[in-house]
């Protein structure tokens, strides 16, 4: 069986991703559809909207066959050790190739783009210390030294989050000489920041402003996502009575940084530089999430760079978790999620030839990777009720969620 790999969040599944899965089958022609997604927190350090599970099973019942989880340790990081992470799980699973949405959607620009800055890695190194140095954020930096590389914005314009993001895993399967076939399909309609709905094809920002902002009833955003996706929502908001967003969890990371001495904040995975004494000094004095980022945040010192050092405290995940768990090229195992009667006879084929264990539910004395995974899921159910928290996390234990095909 043939399949192909794609990239994910689906927070939550709309319309655009329908149409990304569509194209992709069209442009691969693959029996099976490869989804890895991440769990609890996302690559923008945020929350999911609503769980992996509900996440995962919208995605089943509209076209995707497998669902695994992108472990926490690559889900909320920059681009290439996203990437990494990504890449990596689904060479582990067999994929011919991966396809990924794209502003650019020219897949020979991002393989140029590659060679450029392969052939100028000094020329990128030396360009990005400069900028960083004289005080630019990370994604600004290396911007710029992309571009003293040759790579423009002619080529591929990496101030766009998907380009970026795309680059990176075109860089991944490049510099593993993975067997895959890296493809891309334009973004349709709406911007990855777009926060008006303008369109049946709305983009995942506007989507989820609409429903925290101003309340829009479900019935009201039916144009925008498949009947799964309202449904899945629906399923949730019973069980959970919310939807997750930031706000919620701002006690308990007051109570954190607030409990913390210096030393213990400086030991959290993505802060640097000092940056804990600016995090201790504001949290005196703020009253929300949005206020005590707005108050921490630098040129240097992005909204998304905060965000993920937020979700490192929450989860207390440090530095040398890391880098120790990051630092080999491969995967450990793989973390099913959910799959379709048609996925399950490719994993069944597939299993032969994996060299990784597939693990079907959350058990302990697995991988430390996985005492991470229960923390991060421990801290996004923090803010329901006692019984709808154990509620859904016993999910964690019962195993993929299967659909027939």
């Amino acid at each position: 069986m043939k399949a192909c790999g794609l990239i994910v969040e689906y927070n939550p599944f709309h319309n655009g991703h329908n149409y990304h899965l569509e194209q992709a089958k069209a442009k691969t022609n693959a029996d099976c559809m490869v989804a890895v997604m991440s769990g609890a927190f996302l690559q923008r350090g945020e929350p999911a909207i609503i769980d992996k599970f509900h996440r995962a099973k919208a995605a089943l019942m509209t076209g995707i066959d497998i669902v695994v989880e992108l472990p926490y340790v690559y889900a909320v990081q920059s681009s290439d050790l996203f990437a990494k992470g990504s890449v990596l799980t689904l060479q582990a699973l067999g994929v011919d190739s991966i396809c990924f949405g794209s502003e650019s959607g020219n897949i020979d620009a991002f393989i140029k783009g590659y060679d450029d800055y392969k052939d100028n890695q000094v020329t990128y190194q030396r360009e990005l210390k400069h900028g960083l140095h004289a005080g630019m954020s990370f994604p600004e930096a290396s911007k710029r030294a992309y571009e003293s590389t040759g790579l423009t914005q002619d080529g591929i314009d990496l101030s766009k989050p998907n380009n970026i993001l795309g680059f990176s895993y075109v860089k991944t399967i490049l510099e593993h000489k993975l067997p895959i076939q890296p493809l891309t399909i334009k973004r349709k309609n709406s911007g990855y920041h777009d926060t008006e709905i303008t369109s049946s094809i709305a983009s995942a920002t506007s989507i989820r402003k609409q429903l925290f902002n101003q309340q829009t009833p479900l019935s009201e955003l039916k144009h925008t996502m498949p009947p799964s996706t309202i449904n899945e929502l629906e399923n949730y908001l019973g069980l959970a009575t919310t939807l997750h967003n930031w706000e919620p969890y701002f006690p308990f990371l007051h109570y954190r940084v607030l409990t913390m001495s210096m030393e213990e904040l400086a030991l959290i995975h993505g802060i640097e530089e000092g940056l804990e004494h600016r995090i201790k000094q504001t949290a005196k004095h703020v009253t929300s999430f949005y206020d005590w980022v707005a108050a921490i945040k630098t040129k240097r010192y992005t909204w998304t760079r905060i965000q993920r050092i937020f979700v490192h405290l929450l989860t207390n995940t440090t530095k040398s978790e890391i880098d120790e768990l990051t630092a080999p090229n491969f995967i450990s195992y793989i973390r099913l999620i959910g799959m379709t009667k048609k996925g399950q006879e490719y994993l069944n084929k597939q299993k032969k030839q994996m060299n990784v264990p597939i693990y079907p539910k959350l058990s302990r004395n697995l991988h430390p990777m996985l005492h991470i995974e229960e923390r991060a899921t421990n801290a996004y159910y923090s803010i329901l009720p006692v019984q709808n928290r154990y509620t859904l996390w016993k999910q964690e234990l019962r195993g993929p969620v299967i659909i027939p095909s």
